[in-house]
């Protein structure tokens, strides 16, 4: 954070200083106590705080009420300022924050490859510029002011992860960081319980178009279905295409599988440029393209960019592939669970897998609310489309897709359990080094997630 003084926030809020120093240094600021980690934290607050004795090795420290003070609050080292309205001096404060800075920021939403897409910017842009960003998948409404105040006087550019949970949410985080570039990877359907309706979820998903303030920069992916549905004719910034349709901006074409990740060509004003990406699968490549679109807008040409990115770090449990028991080949993806990765991961599994016999080991679908019996018979079909030799599903709503799969005309061996205990002894017996093993579910299938680890060869 941009160091700021008592003085200069009492300024920005409009607020009273009723006790402590207008010469006290804040260097944190939190919107909820359990945030307040640090000393020199600014923290507004709505309620009466109960334990001071616990916050006094955290003084000194600033507080932002309209709460009448006792004089048992009055404490050394503690600044207290009075405000008429906390939330609105709250937003005085983080709206003046934000405008100290003028930096391109990118804000990232979609269903898939949010994570990835980011830190690949950050990634590309780190070789010359210091970066904030969001912290690995951390993308929470509630953290949106760290990572609006980690942004500070030696900042070069910020790329954020911009996440629905519910309609609004992107809404919100816009609100913090004002972006000048976004990008909507993709749309799947997630987050049902929340947004009711896919047409409703493709509509939170188009607030970043609101967000960029119908102006400045927005990146989609060109062929994918449901961004196509997106209402834009009032957005009045830029819209710039990637994918393989000649009409894309950012053109990928000539895709390849090759060791460790994929090779491809990207046509951008009539100049080709040879890229390689560490992961496998397409999707990876069009992670790539939002990535090279949104840093080639601050100024990263392609020819540094593609030097840049065969250098990255592909996520953990993003399709990592591994030596799995009796020699056989594991592809690790249980960090997410939606219809999108889902697709995504399976045309993995087949193309690696090739002349191996493939077995599918998938989760449950979450955050789906009344839509998931219709979601997973939508996965089921996904996987009879694609096809695989064995298939193994694991929870309740997990045996709809077997399900469905079957009812599509899914002709493979299939076994359905509420739970894991009984899928390792199975593995046991059909895993041999001429099967390839794809084990997915989301980041909180803690039962998936350690048969992935224990079904990897120990090195």
């Amino acid at each position: 954070m941009k160091p700021l003084s008592v003085s200069q926030i009492r300024s920005i809020v409009d607020g009273e200083l009723i006790h402590g120093s207008d010469n006290v240094i804040v260097y944190n600021g939190a919107y909820r106590l359990k945030q307040v980690k640090n000393q020199n934290t600014i923290f507004f607050s709505k309620t009466v705080i109960l334990d001071w004795e616990s916050l006094k090795e955290l003084f000194p420290m600033v507080i932002v009420t309209n709460r009448k003070i006792s004089q048992n609050e009055r404490l050394e080292n503690l600044t207290i300022i009075k405000v008429n309205d906390v939330e609105e001096a709250y937003w005085k404060f983080v709206n003046y924050y934000r405008s100290l800075f003028h930096i391109p920021v990118i804000a990232i939403t979609g269903t898939s490859g949010k994570t990835t897409t980011k830190e690949m910017i950050k990634h590309i842009l780190s070789g010359e510029k210091t970066v904030a960003a969001t912290n690995s998948s951390n993308n929470s409404r509630t953290a949106h002011l760290q990572y609006l105040l980690s942004i500070d006087d030696e900042t070069d550019a910020a790329v954020f992860e911009t996440a629905v949970g519910a309609p609004g949410d992107v809404l919100r985080a816009g609100n913090y960081f004002k972006p000048t570039i976004g990008i909507i990877t993709n749309i799947g359907a997630h987050h049902l319980n929340y947004c009711k309706t896919l047409e409703a979820y493709i509509k939170a998903k188009g607030e970043m178009a609101e967000v960029l303030n119908h102006s400045g920069v927005l990146i989609i992916n060109s062929e994918d279905k449901n961004s196509k549905k997106l209402d834009l004719k009032n957005f009045k910034g830029r819209i710039i295409k990637v994918g393989t349709d000649p009409s894309c901006h950012f053109k990928a074409n000539n895709i390849q599988y090759c060791k460790d990740g994929m090779r491809f060509n990207v046509q951008f004003k009539e100049k080709n440029y040879s890229m390689f990406v560490p992961g496998y699968g397409e999707h990876q490549v069009y992670n790539a393209l939002a990535a090279i679109a949104a840093v080639n807008e601050i100024g990263i040409d392609l020819t540094e960019a593609a030097s840049r990115l065969k250098t990255f770090q592909n996520l953990n449990k993003h399709l990592q592939v591994y030596k799995g028991m009796n020699g056989s080949t594991i592809l690790d993806d249980t960090w997410s669970m939606t219809t999108t990765s889902l697709e995504a991961a399976l045309k993995v599994l087949n193309e690696v897998g090739k002349s191996k016999k493939r077995v599918a080991i998938l989760g449950t679908i979450t955050d789906l609310g009344s839509w998931g019996y219709i979601i997973h018979e939508q996965a089921g079909e996904i996987i009879c489309q694609n096809g695989v030799d064995v298939l193994i599903t694991i929870g309740e709503h997990a045996r709809i897709m077997a399900d469905q799969a079957v009812k599509n005309g899914l002709d493979s061996k299939i076994y359905s359990f509420k739970n894991s205990i009984l899928v390792y002894d199975i593995l046991k017996k059909i895993l041999d080094e001429d099967t390839i093993v794809l084990i997915k579910g989301d980041m909180y299938s803690k039962p998936i997630i350690d048969l992935a680890v224990k079904i990897r060869k120990k090195e």
